[in-house]
């Protein structure tokens, strides 16, 4: 009975650091960046965008190349965002060997 009591307490450590990473996740704030810094997207810690600038002097280029500047900013914080996911949930895992587990993004 030792033993399941110290899986139980492991499995409640487990917990708790999980919840706390998922607050510290919700924090997360990225910016990813394309065409030389004149499109910006800004994603919040799950994975919603929060804000999109557009530098005037791109707006003269053709409609088919602002979108992919956009998409590429975003493609770049989306990236960002699941580093730093990663790092954190690796953080809360990393003690308990739990390897290759992977944040759901």
């Amino acid at each position: 009975m030792n033993d399941f009591s110290k899986i139980l307490d492991k499995a409640k450590e487990i917990e708790e650091k999980m919840k706390e990473s998922q607050e510290k996740i919700k924090n997360i704030t990225v910016e990813g960046i394309s065409g030389s810094n004149s499109v910006k997207v800004k994603l919040n810690g799950d994975g919603e965008m929060v804000k999109v600038f557009i530098s005037p002097d791109i707006m003269r280029e053709d409609k088919v190349i602002i979108e992919d500047l956009i998409m590429a900013a975003h493609n770049n914080a989306k990236a960002q965002l699941k580093s730093k996911t990663s790092e954190e949930i690796s953080k809360a895992t990393g003690s308990f060997g739990i390897p290759g587990f992977k944040w759901p993004i």
